[in-house]
């Protein structure tokens, strides 16, 4: 799904708007307005999402629907489905700098997605799963369970996905990265709970 994503003022979502410190690492937009083309439904939609800090995660609360030509599916029109463009929003409103450097640059998690979809790199899966890189894990395990939480998605399922490793892995990890103070102001009440 392609989305156009704002600030909520309706100006460009860019690094220097995405400022609210979240995590151990992240950076995140305290707010968005995301519209969705109505290519194939003839539906266009708009939302806004705020940041929750006590919810850990954004909450939708506006939600607009308009036809944007007269052949419409009104179904799609009166059944909104404002999840998957907030799955597809969060991204663009998270960054993360890959470098310990005060001068490097943040990147927008929607620009470290690869062609396929993945937002972590298979080389950087495969460093981060092996053995004694505790610190480069748990930032990857922030970048994943953030995106995924902020966007209310089970984390576990994507981390075991974007790593290649079981789920029970992932949900341990996911405890660990909490106990190491990595996801502070990220919950999810979505999929199973993590082991704390």
């Amino acid at each position: 799904m392609r989305v156009d994503v704002k600030t909520i003022d309706g100006q460009p979502m860019t690094s220097s708007a995405i400022s609210q410190p979240l995590g151990a690492s992240l950076r995140i937009a305290p707010g968005f307005l995301a519209t969705s083309s109505g290519d194939e439904t003839g539906v266009e939609t708009t939302l806004e999402a705020r940041y929750n800090s006590e919810r850990g995660r954004y909450i939708v609360v506006t939600v607009l629907n308009r036809a944007v030509r007269d052949d419409f599916d009104d179904y799609r029109l009166l059944h909104t489905a404002p999840q998957a463009i907030v799955r597809a929003a969060v991204p663009h409103c998270i960054t993360v700098r890959l470098e310990d450097t005060t001068d490097s640059p943040w990147i927008s998690v929607a620009d470290l997605t690869t062609s396929e979809g993945r937002i972590i790199p298979p080389w950087m899966a495969d460093a981060v799963t092996r053995r004694g890189v505790k610190d480069a894990r748990w930032d990857v395990i922030e970048i994943l369970y953030g995106t995924s939480a902020l966007s209310d998605t089970p984390p576990a399922k994507l981390i075991a996905l974007e790593l290649g490793i079981p789920e029970r892995t992932a949900s341990y990890w996911i405890g660990q990265a909490r106990s190491a103070g990595r996801l502070e102001g990220m919950q999810s009440n979505v999929g199973r709970p993590a082991d704390d």
